[in-house]
């Protein structure tokens, strides 16, 4: 998790397809010539590899993926 921060969702419905920062690395790719590299495919590649922690409140795995990330020094 970037920050170890984790999402404040309560339901799926409530989570953006994209942020800011993953329409500013969007448009960084497009412009060194990557394709296919919208705001929403960066978006999902970020909570992929633990950038976003977007488990809803509720979710079994929440706890778990707090756990399984280093803290920060």
């Amino acid at each position: 998790m970037a920050n170890r921060r984790s999402s404040h969702f309560a339901d799926l419905g409530e989570m953006p397809a994209s942020t800011p920062l993953s329409d500013s690395i969007s448009k960084d790719m497009k412009r060194r010539g990557f394709r296919f590299v919208g705001s929403t495919i960066i978006y999902a590649f970020m909570q992929g590899i633990g950038m976003v922690d977007d488990h809803v409140a509720g979710c079994w795995r929440r706890s778990g993926a707090h756990a399984m990330c280093p803290m920060e020094r």
